[in-house]
């Protein structure tokens, strides 16, 4: 299904990194995100997403992770995170359920989708965490996004 998300602004952590090293940012990043939020006094707003921007699928492949919390207000001391405004974005959408293990079976069927559309991938993946189960992986409930060239 095509969907355009609108802008929000954001707590964002960013950096480079690859598949095989991403997992160090799962649950850690997160965490201190919403205690960011927490001293600033925000309202988390919206499920927690990773941006995927450059990536292929390939484990060692170097791209741009943004991890941003979606947030109501505005900063009341400096932060060590990004806070702006991330812009609308348009894409195939699909909700996963199941462990992260098997995103890629999401991805596949969405790019897809993408092409029989006569769509082009923009190079912007995102990934919304609606719930996030550490414990029982089979709980997970993440919407992927590929994003489409408007």
């Amino acid at each position: 299904m095509k969907k355009t998300m609108p802008s929000l602004t954001a707590l964002v952590f960013s950096t480079q990194t690859s598949l095989a090293e991403i997992g160090r940012y799962v649950v850690t990043v997160a965490h201190d995100l919403y205690q960011e939020a927490a001293r600033q006094g925000l309202m988390p707003v919206a499920p927690l997403q990773w941006i995927y921007t450059g990536a292929d699928g390939k484990p060692d492949t170097v791209f741009t992770l943004e991890i941003a919390l979606p947030v109501m207000g505005k900063l009341s001391k400096p932060s060590v995170f990004d806070f702006r405004k991330l812009p609308s974005f348009t894409a195939f959408v699909a909700t996963h359920s199941g462990p992260w293990e098997h995103l890629y079976e999401t991805y596949d069927r969405l790019i897809d989708e993408v092409k029989a559309a006569g769509q082009q991938m923009s190079g912007v993946c995102r990934e919304q965490y609606l719930l996030i189960d550490t414990e029982l992986p089979a709980q997970n409930i993440t919407e992927v996004q590929v994003g489409i060239v408007q």
